[in-house]
């Protein structure tokens, strides 16, 4: 009954707790390494998914429940067009609405400042088609119809300049004159931003280059964008128009223009891969430094460990209570890692351009990561203590 009394008021003690807070110093020691685990998860899976999030944030944003896009093109990067004729022939599928051309172009923008040029992506429609239906956009459709004028990405690199509305520099060595501004993002196809024009600004811009450029004309479309009439089932409009227009042009839905972006930078380029293993040396660099901290606890206390080993106390109960302590330092680590890579995030969105989201299934994932992390280097921190015979430390 004794050994039993004491097992119950052992249980009651928070042993763990008392363990990790008896030197408050090496208690923030402790969890500074766990933060700085936590950081570097964070930050690397941060960028990574940044990265592709930031490619597909204008495809998001594009009115059009089906997209068509020329057969040849892979990627936002290729460029290549389709005639303008196979939007027309969409538009006569029943239970298609509106069919919208999107005309993309890379173009040198002087900076007023510095009048250094930097390249920038262009995007140009109708002002009129809600192609992009953001609120500043249809704030400025009047003013986007006169010639030489241009809106411009409030994400766009500072090294572009002046961006202010009224701002008077060059586009492609022709003068343009900035109307207003919207927020989008910038990308690995944009550059240092995006600008949106007219489909008549455009041809002012594009449709005499030199000889070693293409020219441009209105007869040709980058993206097209197919609005369905409500109800209508997307997968099998995109399919029956997919059947009956020709093999030049691809056909797909919203999601699956998305998605056919992302997989080719996950499995084209070595992004993925490269943020996935810095986000797994990360890991293992955050169990050696809680295993440190768990065994020179585990160290510092091997006499009463032995004691309580004396005194019946089985293996699994010291396994225990270094998982408790593993647990608390994986909450209490995970706290300021999580802040402080919140504010890095909103600091390299700001400096940028990118997608930096802090989001909750995200940081569910980095915590659950933290606590296999904190749990693997208890596990490994006790083996010493349950391997030892208590006899060998008194003796």
């Amino acid at each position: 009954m004794k050994r039993f009394a004491q097992r119950r008021s052992s249980r009651r003690t928070p042993l763990a707790w008392l363990n990790l807070t008896h030197d408050r110093r090496k208690l923030a020691t402790s969890l500074a390494g766990v933060a700085f685990a936590v950081l570097l998860m964070f930050i690397f899976t941060g960028f990574k998914n940044a990265l592709f999030d930031s490619q597909v944030q204008l495809l998001g944003k594009l009115n059009a429940d089906i997209v068509l896009s020329s057969s040849l093109r892979t990627n936002m990067f290729v460029p290549e067009a389709f005639a303008r004729r196979r939007l027309f022939q969409a538009r006569t599928f029943e239970g298609v609405e509106s069919a919208y051309p999107l005309y993309i172009n890379n173009a040198n923008w002087k900076n007023p400042e510095t009048k250094l040029t930097r390249p920038m992506r262009v995007l140009a429609f109708n002002p009129q088609d809600p192609i992009l239906p953001l609120p500043e956009i249809k704030a400025h459709r009047a003013d986007l119809q006169m010639s030489d004028t241009v809106m411009v990405d409030t994400k766009s690199r500072p090294e572009v300049g002046s961006i202010t509305p009224g701002t008077v520099t060059e586009l492609s060595d022709r003068q343009v004159r900035v109307i207003g501004n919207f927020t989008l993002g910038t990308d690995f196809a944009s550059g240092n931003g995006n600008l949106i024009m007219s489909d008549q600004n455009f041809l002012r811009y594009f449709a005499n280059l030199g000889p070693e450029e293409d020219s441009r004309s209105l007869a040709t479309v980058d993206i097209g964008l197919i609005k369905l009439a409500p109800g209508v089932n997307a997968d099998r409009m995109a399919a029956s128009i997919r059947d009956r227009l020709p093999k030049d042009v691809a056909v797909k839905t919203k999601a699956e223009f998305v998605q056919q972006e992302l997989t080719y930078w996950q499995e084209n380029t070595t992004i993925g891969f490269v943020f996935s293993l810095l986000t797994a040396m990360s890991f293992v660099v955050g169990i050696i430094l809680v295993y440190q901290i768990l065994y020179t606890d585990v160290a510092d206390h091997w006499a009463e460990y032995a004691t309580l080993k004396a005194m019946g106390y089985k293996n699994i109960f010291l396994l225990g209570v270094v998982l408790q302590e593993a647990v608390i330092l994986s909450i209490l680590g995970f706290i300021p890692g999580f802040c402080i890579s919140t504010l890095l995030y909103i600091a390299t969105a700001n400096a940028t351009g990118l997608l930096m989201e802090m989001r909750f299934d995200r940081a569910l994932n980095i915590l659950l990561l933290t606590f296999i992390m904190c749990l693997i280097s208890g596990a490994i921190a006790v083996r010493k203590v349950q391997a030892t015979d208590p006899a060998e430390v008194f003796g």
